[in-house]
């Protein structure tokens, strides 16, 4: 092991106790009693082992292609996210999605329920729940006071969240994950305790955010120029030009559509539209579920049947990746989402779906391609493949390095490399992977439309608002002509676009470059390319941002 795996082991074994729900979400154990120091000095640690650890990686020359790989992944990824910490952004940025109040309500999904000791520990993390609001809450005044704060509406937002969590009548998170375990005496009434002291810390966090914060927010959720490159910059790992990713929306939405309209008239006939092809298909009773579980159950057998039947063709799936589980989220904030597994693979990469307020019917049509996205070739895939190789990725590399540009945009890779494999030959399972890919083309076009409150293009192919500038009432105009969803799940993405700017695209756009990163590779190796070696190479890399991956695969 050469210096640069030794460093990059030392970051993780001290980032672990600065981290500890983070050290739970990747896996690593005998860190599930604590949270994180939320306050700005505890921000501040983390920033400092990262300035420390970007020091002593510029000072070392790599002794292998593995090390070389290794450390221009985390030079990049340490690199931004530090940017991003001294822009304000970190600390600060409070969303529908992500923030440091979803990291303390969603680390309890992936902790161990079963034995005293695990239950133990629920019930101490439920207990440090008060202190790390209140920390939180420093952070996010002393931010504000500097000028760095969220946007009004996403607070707004994230306390109506904190509502549902904690309303009886609703989600009533705290409550109901203690109603599952089984504790007797002592620990039965710490359960109880902190489980009430965590839905009042949450409540209050909520009212904090309504009363205090949110008029405090800013009045416009556009990002602007300068904030929004450096976020696209970080996920995406690549820097794009986003005046020339904005009209290449316009044109990948559109050709997109074009193959939609011939699925349609597949499915109903010639001259059929795609909204006639949508209406057909929802109609059609074998392909509804009644009921979320049902659903989950069967997202389960479509996993595991994708894992049995691409192992040993198309992938060399290793055995620890072979196991992934479907579930039902806790919560109803609409997300979707996956969770790796746990370092030694006890806890497996899980397919997460919060369902939302009021769904209790479901069209397979629309998820075939869902799953394929989150588990197998998609993202449980590309992680658990990570993980498994210790013999050639660092600690940080297994467990820490992840770029949504590189994650996202393979998963979404993987939905179009399954219809090209012929999983999707089904008219209407194809016009989904279809439809998914159009929801991602056009949120390339209202998330950087929005967020640099751009001009329509007065030619755009849809004809829609030629030379209005967008704002959110004409991004859900756009959305709702353009994604075939309902209106709970589309308020959410609309939501999440807003207040997590440059994540959104990252899916598209990465793909986009995933796909120009196999062209080259082909236009390199000519006759030689072999799709499933390009695969296997490029996985075996791990995660790292989209310009470090193509250098790396071009010195393949």
């Amino acid at each position: 092991m050469g210096r640069i795996d030794d460093l990059a082991n030392r970051y993780v074994a001290e980032w672990a106790p600065l981290s500890p729900t983070g050290a739970t979400y990747v896996g690593i154990a005998g860190y599930d009693d604590t949270i994180d120091d939320l306050s700005p000095e505890g921000y501040e640690a983390q920033a400092g082992l990262v300035r420390r650890t970007l020091t002593e990686l510029e000072a070392v020359t790599p002794e292998s292609e593995d090390e070389r790989v290794a450390q221009e992944a985390m030079t990049e990824r340490l690199g931004l996210e530090l940017a991003r910490h001294e822009a304000g952004m970190t600390a600060s940025d409070v969303n529908v999605i992500s923030s440091a109040l979803h990291s303390v309500r969603m680390v309890f999904d992936l902790m161990p329920t079963d034995g005293e000791e695990a239950v133990a520990n629920i019930a101490a993390r439920l207990g440090q729940v008060p202190r790390a609001l209140d920390q939180y809450r420093r952070t996010l005044v002393e931010y504000a006071d500097r000028g760095h704060v969220s946007a009004r509406a996403q607070l707004a937002a994230v306390a109506e969240q904190c509502d549902a969590w904690t309303d009886p009548a609703r989600d009533d998170f705290f409550h109901a994950l203690t109603g599952r375990l089984t504790a007797q005496g002592a620990l039965a009434a710490d359960l109880r305790r902190s489980a009430a002291a965590a839905t009042a810390a949450t409540a209050a966090f909520g009212q904090f955010l309504r009363d205090e914060l949110a008029p405090r927010g800013r009045e416009k959720q556009a990002a602007g120029r300068e904030r929004y490159e450096l976020a696209s910059r970080y996920f995406l790992g690549a820097t794009v030009d986003l005046d020339e990713t904005y009209a290449w929306g316009f044109d990948e939405l559109a050709r997109l559509e074009a193959q939609m309209r011939a699925v349609a008239a597949d499915i109903v006939g010639p001259g059929a539209s795609i909204d006639d092809a949508v209406a057909a298909l929802d109609a059609d009773p074998a392909r509804q579920i009644q009921g979320k579980e049902a659903f989950r159950d069967w997202m389960q057998q479509l996993a595991e049947n994708a894992v049995s039947e691409l192992n040993g063709t198309h992938f060399d799936i290793p055995e620890q990746v072979r196991r992934i589980e479907c579930c039902l989220a806790p919560t109803s904030d609409g997300g979707i989402y996956y969770t790796g597994p746990s370092e030694d693979f006890s806890r497996p990469g899980r397919m997460w779906w919060a369902v939302p307020e009021g769904i209790t019917e479901f069209s397979t049509w629309r998820e075939v391609t869902t799953v394929y996205h989150e588990g197998v070739p998609g993202h449980h895939l590309q992680v658990g493949q990570t993980q498994v190789r210790a013999e050639s990725l660092n600690r940080w590399q297994r467990l820490l390095a992840w770029c949504s540009g590189h994650g996202e945009g393979w998963a979404l890779y993987a939905e179009r490399l399954m219809d090209d494999l012929g999983y999707l030959t089904d008219p209407g399972n194809r016009l989904g992977m279809l439809d998914g890919q159009s929801m991602r083309a056009a949120r390339v076009i209202v998330d950087i439309g929005m967020h640099l409150e751009l001009e329509i293009p007065r030619d755009n192919p849809f004809g829609f608002r030629p030379g209005e500038r967008w704002t959110p009432e004409l991004g859900w105009e756009f959305l709702r002509a353009h994604c075939r969803m309902p209106d709970e799940f589309l308020r959410f993405e609309l939501n999440r676009y807003l207040g997590w700017p440059g994540q959104a695209p990252s899916y598209k756009v990465g793909e986009r470059i995933w796909l120009q990163a196999r062209d080259d590779a082909k236009a390199r190796k000519g006759a030689d390319f072999d799709l499933k070696a390009f695969h296997r190479q490029a996985l075996d890399l791990g995660s790292l941002g989209l310009d470090p991956l193509r250098r790396a695969l071009a010195r393949l």
